[in-house]
């Protein structure tokens, strides 16, 4: 008995230690909220540029494997002019005819992980089986596997700019040449969309003896630090559902404004927005709310952006959200509003909604590459910061959207993440620098065709329409950001399908030595 009693403590702190490590376990496997959102600054976690299609008949095709390319770090200056490192490109030969007039497709990388599976689907592999074309892929710096530095301080990051990422590719062309034993017969054609397309307009601008064409697809060529253009095209886009659509969800954030008031309203939006933190303990708090209204905008400027465009991650679209907003029966407009963030939170698999303005921006803090940030929210945002601004805001109280994410809110994310340099004073200069640089709206290039589609938002900085023949434009009605990058599908409307014909044309006009055939 003596002993049966020694040893009942052991077998207790067996079970407690046990019971322990399964508790950390089961806290380890949980869903993590997170203050960034899905969908923040325009971009979703994968950057802006999804997967290439939703077809599993497409994907049988084995993945390319990863090469390395020595690149630069510093392209500039003189200090770290011989500093290297390693960066990820993709080859696909499969359609390359392998001769003197054979052409060369680039895919350009973005503000996100490359993706092996735009290397065998994709609008553009369908152009390169009909050239002959041999085709790249090449990661953008400071994204997906394409490391430079050991982390992503700020010290670290002013290697991060287009001009660097343009300079990046015309040393990578320069070395392929040599190594594909390529002549100059061979035409280089550069592809990118959302931000990698204004790179590949610039690209062509910067290297024209490198880039003999570029096709732009939704690529802002206009940097503008309040970018309050954004959500009147999320609302004009949802007024294509009904006039209903977008008077409900007006009323709806007016009554989110309202329960905020109050001490019982406030308990019913965090029942209806399952909020992480009570609206109570942020009420008096003005970067908290701001995010809090930021981030149910979000919502609806998420499914606007990509709205029917074939991405595999694509499950909403605008006439999904409208039903819900037009549907009376749920309740008056902001219980609709609460059953959107919910369908949104169960996409994103978010378990409660994280507004809280101090979380994420000790998110966008952290440094390491291994850090959730990291996946491109933390590079991006320094890049808008840095170069670009685009901050898509609202600030009319009597607007749909309201007035409580004015330019000031995300000027202050810049302060607090990087610098208290970055202000507003700050992000003018940049922004005049970068449209400099580059000739925002006028252009000095050929050869550089422009698309857009009117549901993306972001057709509102970039080429349209003009009348200059050396600046051929697509302008597509009703479709979204990059639509017609994405493989072609049955259900394309018509207007989607003429436009791909258009670019297949224009790749025939740049390279002039290869006869169409009928597209």
């Amino acid at each position: 008995m003596a002993t049966a009693n020694r040893a009942f403590p052991r077998h207790t702190a067996y079970l407690l230690r046990l019971s322990f490590v399964l508790l950390l376990f089961i806290i380890a496997s949980i869903d993590k909220t997170s203050a960034l959102g899905r969908f923040r600054n325009g971009r979703y976690d994968d950057g802006f540029l999804g997967e290439p299609s939703k077809f599993e008949s497409l994907r049988r095709k084995p993945e390319p494997e990863d090469k390395w390319f020595e690149q630069k770090l510093d392209h500039f200056g003189q200090k770290n002019k011989e500093l290297t490192w390693k960066q990820r490109y993709f080859v696909n030969d499969e359609f390359y005819r392998n001769d003197s007039t054979a052409p060369v497709f680039l895919m350009i990388g973005g503000e996100g992980e490359a993706s092996k599976r735009w290397m065998s689907e994709g609008a553009w592999i369908k152009y390169a089986e009909h050239f002959g074309a041999l085709c790249f892929q090449l990661e953008h710096r400071f994204y997906g596997k394409s490391h430079p530095t050991s982390d992503l301080s700020t010290k670290n990051l002013v290697y991060l700019t287009s001009e660097q990422a343009l300079s990046d590719l015309a040393n990578f062309i320069r070395s392929m040449k040599k190594e594909y034993s390529m002549n100059d017969n061979q035409k280089w054609i550069v592809f990118g969309g959302s931000y990698p397309g204004s790179l590949a307009a610039w690209a062509r601008e910067k290297f024209p003896n490198l880039i003999h064409g570029a096709i732009s697809s939704s690529g802002p060529l206009l940097a503008k630090v309040d970018f309050k253009e954004y959500f009147e095209v999320v609302k004009a886009s949802l007024a294509t559902y009904s006039t209903d659509c977008l008077e409900a969800v007006g009323r709806a954030f007016a009554q989110v404004e309202i329960l905020t008031r109050h001490m019982i309203g406030q308990r019913n939006l965090d029942e209806k927005f399952k909020t992480c933190t009570p609206i109570k303990d942020s009420i008096n708090n003005p970067l908290d709310m701001s995010n809090f209204f930021e981030s149910l905008a979000g919502n609806f400027a998420g499914v606007v952006q990509y709205n029917k465009d074939n991405r595999p991650s694509a499950k909403y679209t605008i006439d999904d959200l409208c039903n819900v907003m037009v549907n009376t029966t749920i309740g008056p407009p902001v219980a609709r509003l609460g059953v959107v963030n919910d369908m949104l939170l169960t996409e994103s698999k978010e378990k409660c909604l994280d507004y809280k303005y101090d979380t994420m921006i000790a998110e966008l803090k952290e440094t390491s590459w291994d850090a959730k940030a990291c996946n491109g929210s933390r590079q991006w945002t320094y890049q808008t910061c840095n170069e670009f601004g685009f901050y898509q805001t609202s600030n009319n109280k009597s607007d749909t959207f309201g007035d409580r994410f004015a330019v000031d809110f995300f000027i202050k994310q810049c302060m607090d993440v990087y610098s208290e340099s970055m202000d507003s004073k700050y992000l003018e200069q940049v922004v005049s620098q970068t449209n400099e640089n580059y000739g925002a709206l006028k252009p000095n290039t050929t050869n550089v065709l422009y698309v857009h589609g009117s549901i993306d938002p972001w057709h509102a900085l970039g080429l349209t329409k003009s009348k200059n023949p050396k600046l051929p434009t697509i302008y597509i009605e009703g479709t979204a950001h990059c639509a017609n990058m994405y493989e072609p599908a049955k259900s394309d409307p018509p207007q989607l399908v003429e436009a791909r014909n258009k670019i297949i044309k224009y790749l025939a006009q740049l390279l002039e030595n290869f006869k169409l055939e009928s597209a």
